[in-house]
């Protein structure tokens, strides 16, 4: 597919809303995500952010600029870190960022500067070359190929005090963040339902085959459930933010480890075709694997093993 189609398909997804986090439907939402995953894994990534950043601005008592198109770039490298520097009325952002995916392809993207309690901006990226660079080519595998993820260097960008989105601080601190978490792993989910969803199209119906087939059905519809119970506890409690970070580390955790039963399974009941030698499950494969490294894994279980003893202390 071409930058020019994905970019007119990813805008006509987005075009349509879906529910924002606490909002009443959030389960919705996260149905919403798993679909778009199960169909088209970069897609949903880019979509996911895209629907991150609305619910961030809304968060925020803030709107969206109309007809944007977002990203959200808050990825954070130790020892890179983007700085805000005030110049005059205005502001200056300086440095470079890691892992930015739909570089040169949005319009606007909610970007995390300075540490350990960043600014947020909201930062037009439009007729701003002379202090943006775009650098893809340190991106070597072909997975998500399609959604530009790119090392961007900010040299002297312009930021007007309007672009500032809440305090240093506020975009971790908020209880949106996890319930934010949630959603990247239904896309995962949505991807791991494609896999299983060629698997339940072959012929191959041996006893061990179909005992594979079983278990990543049985995983798909425990991460449906997984969805659907963290969007109605999101619902009824959406301002708790150490229940949300409990939850979102759960879910994530859980999903995880589903999505890479998934992986595991599906070429030890169908060989090495689908993964060699079927293009568009080989590329769905890989950027599966790949998606589901937005997990910190054992870092993240740390994390929730703590926030529980806290929990159950307090």
């Amino acid at each position: 597919m071409t930058t020019e189609a994905f970019v007119v398909r990813l805008r006509k997804t987005v075009a349509e809303e879906i529910p924002l986090p606490g909002g009443g439907n959030t389960d919705r939402r996260h149905r919403s995500l798993f679909e778009i995953g199960r169909i088209d894994l970069s897609l949903a990534r880019m979509a996911e952010a895209h629907w991150d950043a609305v619910a961030i601005l809304r968060e925020n008592g803030s709107n969206p600029k109309p007809n944007c198109l977002y990203g959200v770039w808050a990825s954070e490298r130790p020892g890179q870190t983007l700085t805000l520097e005030r110049n005059h009325v205005s502001f200056r952002i300086n440095g470079k960022k890691m892992f930015c995916s739909g570089a040169g392809l949005v319009d606007r993207a909610l970007i995390t500067v300075g540490g350990p309690q960043p600014q947020l901006v909201d930062t037009d990226l439009r007729d701003n070359d002379r202090f943006l660079h775009f650098d893809d080519s340190e991106w070597k595998t072909n997975a998500f190929r399609e959604t530009r993820t790119s090392t961007v260097t900010f040299e002297n960008l312009p930021v007007i005090p309007e672009e500032l989105v809440g305090v240093p601080g506020w975009y971790l601190q908020r209880p949106g963040f996890w319930h934010g978490a949630c959603g990247p792993a239904a896309c995962w989910a949505g991807g791991a339902a494609g896999l299983v969803e060629y698997a339940n199209e072959q012929s191959r119906e041996d006893p061990h085959t179909l005992a594979h087939l079983g278990a990543m059905r049985a995983s798909i519809w425990a991460s449906l459930c997984y969805l659907d119970s963290a969007g109605r506890e999101i619902d009824a409690a959406p301002k708790d933010r150490e229940g949300a970070l409990v939850r979102a580390l759960t879910v994530r955790h859980l999903i995880e480890q589903a999505c890479s039963d998934i992986l595991r399974r599906l070429p030890r009941a169908y060989g090495p075709h689908p993964v060699a030698m079927d293009e568009k499950i080989s590329k769905r494969y890989q950027e599966l694997d790949l998606y589901l490294r937005q997990s910190h894994a054992e870092r993240d279980l740390e994390a929730l093993g703590r926030a529980t003893k806290i929990t159950t202390a307090s």
